[in-house]
């Protein structure tokens, strides 16, 4: 029932994005398929008639050409012209419909909790904003529109067969769904564990391809390089064994669909014939039974690609939709508050996902619009974890946070293989580029950028690939001045850096901190000396507190490291 669910989420969304569209393009498939086998089962009667006719002059000068020809003319066009309007309207549409769906995927992991969860294991948000949707390409192509152009195949079928017995045509109506479907569904069913596991396969090799080309360099250096490479050949084989083992199946299914087309074709021939002994019926509408018969068979053999992708694309649609719909998108994780405070933690405690041990244990702060804090102690005690939820970016597990608009410097400087424009336009879209100067200008970096070839058109690699650690650490501050908000989270801001640059860094971040909220996670002291007030965390908990100009005050910040 949960499955189905999620299907009829995936589904919703389809018609919600393009219903009409889709509705279209489906019923031009269909029209399409019904051209078809309304064109050979007329021109079957048609050269059977003039081919007889043919055979004296009387009937030769009766028979009317014109009439049938035109017809078979008209379908033939008809069905050409179907055939291209209905690949072009239901391939832009799915198109349109999973660009959609992959703008709605990204928002949802644009959300804080989201987005954290989802870059410990990159390999699967790649994974799933690619192939997971890709695959949902199958559910209305490659079976929505082939499930409604049989059926409107067979009931043609019927309905022509019909006109000649009505029991021949309810016989072949019934026997084309039955053996249509009841093979692509034989199919489903058998693909099903090959196709999820193909999934796994694919997932498994794409995860070690990225390690092993993110982390070659660290492999070699510990011997591990041919163990890796070793490895992914032989998820690769397996994804290959994988391969045969559903093109058996597909097969299979083409084996049954051509022997239930032979038996139709004879059933249908011999019911032909016996009615033709009966003087119910004349060669010319025997060959057109036939041809029909054999025409409505063509559209079921559209349906086993489907049905072997229909395991890979329900399991698709079950990843993908929670995330989806709009209604699961995470709750905030902070409350927002103006006015004399900044950030309010009331009992607050924090577990990571997988961990026995809480990160944060019952943790009460209170810090005051403009004050600024610094929060020291050794690596894991849960400075970083602190400041993540001051930025809503972790939900607490218990008690109460509330804090004012921030924004955050992290450890690691995001940058993407992009525009030094647009890498500086995350902290805010319609900065002109005037502004932009200036934020560069107040960090530091407006004389390198401008020494560039291509000033801010300047392009940068994967990860800011082109700036060294200390351009890049600047390009972070520009970002940081660019946003205006009036509570600074800065998780030691200059980590790794020269102590030249990383002294005019925080003579810069001093200087345009006039004002504003700080909340800093840092072990050094130079870092820590920008703070009023030290809060000396360990083991989640906050043990200690001190004021600037007090003894512990300056006993705290001796103990930290000076670079």
């Amino acid at each position: 029932m949960k499955h189905d669910n999620d299907f009829n989420t995936v589904l919703r969304l389809f018609l919600r994005s393009d219903a009409r569209r889709l509705l279209l393009g489906a019923g031009l498939s269909t029209l399409t398929v019904l051209a078809g086998i309304a064109l050979l089962g007329t021109s079957g009667w048609f050269i059977t008639a003039t081919g007889l006719a043919g055979l004296s002059a009387t009937a030769a000068l009766a028979f009317n050409v014109f009439v049938p020809s035109a017809g078979i003319r008209l379908l033939a066009l008809g069905r050409t012209f179907g055939r291209y309007a209905e690949r072009l309207v239901t391939h832009d549409a799915t198109l349109g419909v999973l660009a959609s769906l992959r703008v709605t995927l990204f928002r949802g992991w644009a959300e804080p909790q989201a987005a954290r969860a989802l870059l410990l294991r990159p390999g699967r948000l790649l994974f799933r904003l690619t192939n997971d949707i890709d695959a949902l390409e199958s559910v209305y192509l490659r079976l929505l529109v082939p499930l409604a152009a049989t059926f409107g195949a067979a009931l043609l079928a019927g309905l022509l067969l019909a006109i000649l017995d009505w029991r021949l045509g309810v016989a072949v109506f019934a026997w084309l769904l039955a053996c249509g479907w009841g093979v692509a569904a034989w199919t489903a069913r058998r693909a099903r564990p090959l196709a999820l596991r193909r999934v796994h396969m694919t997932e498994r090799l794409r995860a070690g391809a990225i390690d092993l080309t993110a982390g070659q360099t660290d492999l070699a250096l510990a011997g591990r390089l041919p163990a890796q490479c070793a490895a992914l050949a032989q998820a690769d084989a397996r994804l290959a064994r994988g391969d045969d083992a559903l093109h058996r199946v597909e097969t299979g299914a083409a084996w049954s669909h051509a022997v239930a087309g032979h038996a139709t074709v004879a059933l249908v021939l011999l019911t032909a014939g016996v009615l033709a002994g009966q003087g119910k019926l004349d060669a010319p509408l025997a060959a057109l039974a036939l041809l029909t018969a054999l025409a409505a068979l063509e559209p079921f053999a559209a349906l086993r690609r489907g049905a072997i992708e229909a395991a890979r694309s329900a399991l698709a649609a079950r990843r993908l939709a929670p995330r989806l719909q709009d209604e699961a998108m995470p709750a905030p994780a902070v409350e927002h508050i103006e006015g004399d405070d900044a950030l309010r933690l009331k009992d607050v405690s924090v577990t990571h996902a997988g961990r026995r041990q809480a990160a944060l244990h019952a943790i009460d702060l209170h810090i005051a619009a403009g004050e600024r804090v610094a929060v020291i102690g050794a690596s894991g005690a849960g400075k970083s974890t602190l400041l993540a939820l001051a930025a809503g970016e972790l939900a607490p597990e218990s008690g109460r946070v509330a804090a004012a608009p921030c924004t955050w410097l992290t450890q690691r400087t995001e940058l993407f293989k992009d525009s030094l424009r647009d890498n500086l336009r995350l902290a805010d879209p319609q900065a002109a580029d005037a502004q932009l100067w200036d934020a560069l200008h107040a960090a530091g970096l407006a004389g390198d950028v401008r020494r560039l070839a291509q000033g801010l058109d300047t392009p940068l690699g994967e990860g800011g690939l082109g700036l060294s650690g200390g351009q890049s650490r600047r390009l972070a501050l520009a970002r940081l001045l660019l946003r205006d908000a009036r509570f600074w989270l800065l998780d030691e801001p200059t980590e790794g850096l020269d102590g030249a640059t990383a002294a005019d860094v925080l003579a810069r971040l001093e200087r345009h901190a006039a004002g504003r909220t700080l909340l800093i996670a840092t072990h050094l002291r130079r870092e820590a000396a920008l703070a009023e007030r030290l809060l000396v965390m360990r083991a989640g908990r906050i043990v200690a507190e001190h004021r600037r100009g007090t003894p512990g005050y300056d006993a705290a910040l001796a103990s930290l490291r000076q670079h």
